[in-house]
C-alpha cells in the first residue's frame, strides 16, 4: 500500500511539470518584461530576480563603479519556471563565449 502511495505521488509531480528551464530576452527594463522563446511575454509580477541579476555598485570618490549592471533591453536570460507555472526566476544573464 505504501509503495502505491509513493508511486501516485511521484506520478503527480511528474505530470505537473514541477520545474522548467527557459531562455528569454529582456523586452523592456522599466517595467521589466521578458519575452520567452518568442512565444509569450512575462510581466514583472510573474518574475523573481536573483542577486546575480541586480545592479551592483561600489562607491568610489564622488561617484561609484558599476561592478555588475542591471538587466537591459536585449539581454538574454535563463529562467526557471516555479512549480505551477505562475512565477519564473531569472537565474542569470546568458553571455556569448
Amino acid at each position: 500500500m505504501l509503495e502505491l502511495i509513493k508511486q501516485a505521488a511521484t506520478d503527480a509531480v511528474s505530470a505537473s511539470n514541477p520545474v522548467g528551464i527557459f531562455y528569454g530576452t529582456i523586452k523592456t527594463a522599466e517595467p521589466l518584461e521578458v519575452e520567452v522563446d518568442q512565444r509569450f511575454i512575462l510581466k514583472r509580477e510573474f518574475l523573481e530576480l536573483t542577486e546575480s541579476t541586480k545592479e551592483l555598485k561600489m562607491p568610489h570618490g564622488d561617484g561609484y563603479y558599476i561592478l555588475r549592471r542591471k538587466l537591459e533591453v536585449g539581454d538574454r536570460v535563463v529562467l526557471l519556471r516555479i512549480q505551477g507555472g505562475q512565477k519564473y526566476i531569472i537565474l542569470d544573464q546568458v553571455r556569448d563565449a
